[in-house]
């Protein structure tokens, strides 16, 4: 086999292969030799079956398995001995194996650009120092009592307000006929906290304890069950009584029960510690991000196709799932995918140059990835999304997605090779106005 490989563009590259006549034939010759293992034909028994009977009854499938074979024995070869790295599909041009002729075809695929990486040892990077208001733990404190806050029954006859709890039966008509799926009894629901439609909540506040009343509610157009989207409905409700949220006090007693802490002070320190342990990774990503911005503003070359559009499909399903956590759906945008395309390439391509970047500082640094390492954070995604492991790792792999995990890997490590042999200077945080500047 010969081959010659030809650069379409800093990005693409083309293989044209040259099999002679001799490989040809032995490649069938190896696929007919399975074929007469494995098959059953009436008439022989097994093993013994002719040649030229296999042949004859199964050219179609041994010529084209015979030639997918020997193609992909060949890419193998070839990528490995000009160690060339494709980060796209391969693309194959050619036809099947003929008996007793040289075999031709090329395959092209997009590879990593070269570039000259410019001089990141001490660059001079700063970073804010971790600091902690007592206000802050003070709020996360206040959330703690909020969760393990009693509801406690108003005895008055009165309607509910903002801050309270309406205990009441609903249920919704069109046209006189109850609407499947928008009912509900004894249903708990918290005024003011803007959770329910606002229409629906001026309703509940509108009625006296003991008694029922109803209302029109019109659901938004953008709402995310299309059959109700934009929809008047009649609703019917009743309310039952009116609860608010008892806060216990702020003490020992809370702590143990909070989180097992021996005091109220325990307590606090171990907020402290979180709110310090996670603003210090926040604020070295934060500098990071600003070392690496200045580094890719020296640096221009060229970023494969393949990279951009990957990183657009994610950026538009992140977009897809963010809406739906919202309740809403991506036609509530009123754009189509064209447009949404267009509106996200240029972070897509932010997002693939700095990849580009980061993989050629890992390649130069020695940096690799364990499979272990892969496993690691395999693991860690499905606990977050409380599956087995097996199950994420098989689905990472049938969607070819463990490529651009192991790829996400080598970056970060790739950052955290520059910033180890950056100049760091802690300096105090900014406000919150000279932030926003």
């Amino acid at each position: 086999m010969e081959y010659k490989v030809e650069d379409l563009s800093p990005v693409k590259k083309q293989i044209n292969i040259t099999v002679p006549v001799d490989e040809v034939n032995a490649a069938l010759a190896a696929t007919i030799a399975m074929y007469r293992t494995n098959v059953d034909l009436k008439g022989f028994r097994k093993g013994k079956v002719p040649t030229s009977v296999i042949e004859g009854r199964f050219k179609k499938e041994v010529y084209s398995e015979a030639t997918q074979d020997l193609v992909n024995v060949h890419i193998n070869e070839v990528i490995g001995e000009g160690e060339l790295s494709p980060v796209s599909r391969i693309d194959f041009d050619g036809g099947e194996l003929v008996r007793d002729e040289e075999f031709t075809y090329s395959i092209s695929f997009e590879v990593m650009p070269a570039f000259d990486l410019p001089n990141y040892e001490g660059i001079e990077v700063e970073e804010e120092k971790v600091v902690v208001d007592e206000k802050e733990v003070d709020e996360v404190l206040d959330r703690i009592r909020g969760n393990m806050a009693e509801n406690v029954v108003i005895a008055e006859n009165r309607a509910a307000k903002d801050g309270e709890i309406a205990v009441i039966d609903f249920a919704a008509y069109e046209n006189g006929e109850p609407l499947e799926g928008v009912s509900a009894e004894n249903f708990q629901m918290t005024l003011g906290d803007k959770q329910a439609l606002e229409d629906f909540e001026t309703l509940v506040k509108s009625i006296t304890v003991g008694e029922a009343g109803e209302g029109e509610v019109t659901f938004p157009e953008d709402f995310i069950n299309p059959e109700f989207a934009g929809k008047t409905v009649t609703m019917k409700v009743t309310v039952h009584g009116i609860q608010e949220k008892k806060l216990p006090e702020l003490n020992d007693e809370l702590a143990k029960k909070a989180g097992g802490f021996d005091s109220i002070e325990k307590m606090r320190e171990a907020v402290v510690e979180s709110y310090k342990s996670s603003r210090l990774q926040l604020n070295k990503s934060q500098a990071q991000k600003t070392m690496l911005d200045s580094l890719l503003k020296t640096v221009d070359f060229p970023i494969p196709a393949t990279m951009v559009d990957g990183h657009v499909d994610s950026l538009i399903q992140e977009r897809i799932e963010r809406l739906e956590r919202q309740g809403k759906s991506v036609e509530s945008l009123g754009k189509t995918p064209e447009e949404l395309q267009a509106e996200v390439r240029p972070e897509a391509e932010e997002i693939a140059k700095t990849q580009v970047f980061l993989i050629a500082v890992a390649k130069k640094e020695g940096v690799e990835v364990a499979d272990q390492e892969v496993d690691m954070q395999l693991h860690q995604i499905a606990q977050r999304a409380g599956q087995e492991f097996n199950v994420v790792k098989e689905y990472y792999s049938k969607n070819n997605l463990l490529f651009s995990l192991r790829d996400r890997l080598l970056a970060d490590k790739a950052m955290d090779a520059i910033y180890e042999k950056a100049n760091v200077t802690e300096v105090e945080p900014k406000k919150e106005e000279e932030k926003e500047d």
